[in-house]
């Protein structure tokens, strides 16, 4: 079954016209109107696009084609660049915990909020994250690339400042926890 979904909001005529090529389209196309367009949930859909010809700002991340006719070669192009841009974005977003780190722009994101984030700030998440828990040994190691009999503070102020990053943006007082056995992110 075909990953790629081609959602085409309201725009019969050119459903219509992709419709008599679709066999040699390199993703599915579905028509849809306002009404399914606020019953579908797009969260189940690996890698999709939205387009219309009308300029409808209710539309989230929806790609307006205009300026018709167009041969279809170009529309094609268009559409299929705009599918490798969503599947590259998609694969550098991670999940972790309640946050979306996307690896690309070195951001992280809870609902409409975002974080930019510095190298080191990533990977020290990236690595936390991976574990269930992280000793002060294991980082300096493994982020820093220090030797493990180091005597030096730059994990703690580190962990200290993204703490207090992410405290001022998502008031979030959780994010980097800490026990007697190593750091986690729930």
């Amino acid at each position: 079954m075909n990953s790629k979904k081609l959602f085409i909001y309201e725009s019969y005529k050119l459903f219509e016209i992709l419709k008599e090529i679709k066999d040699y389209l390199s993703f599915e196309i579905h028509h849809i109107d306002k009404t399914e367009y606020k019953k579908l949930d797009f969260k189940k859909f690996n890698n999709y696009l939205i387009i219309s010809t009308n300029n409808n700002d209710e539309i989230k991340d929806c790609l307006k084609i205009s300026n018709f006719p167009k041969k279809i070669s170009n529309l094609l192009e268009i559409i299929n660049q705009n599918f490798l841009k969503n599947q590259y974005s998609n694969q550098s977003n991670i999940k972790i915990g309640k946050y979306i780190l996307n690896l690309n722009s070195r951001k992280i994101y809870l609902k409409s909020k975002s974080l930019d984030l510095t190298e080191k700030e990533s990977n020290l998440i990236l690595f936390i994250s991976s574990k269930k828990k992280v000793n002060l040994k294991d980082l300096q190691k493994n982020v820093w690339g220090y030797s493990s009999n180091l005597e030096t503070h730059t994990v703690e102020t580190h962990i200290y400042r993204l703490r207090k990053k992410i405290l001022e943006i998502f008031k979030d007082n959780n994010f980097i926890n800490h026990d007697k056995y190593g750091y986690f992110i729930d």
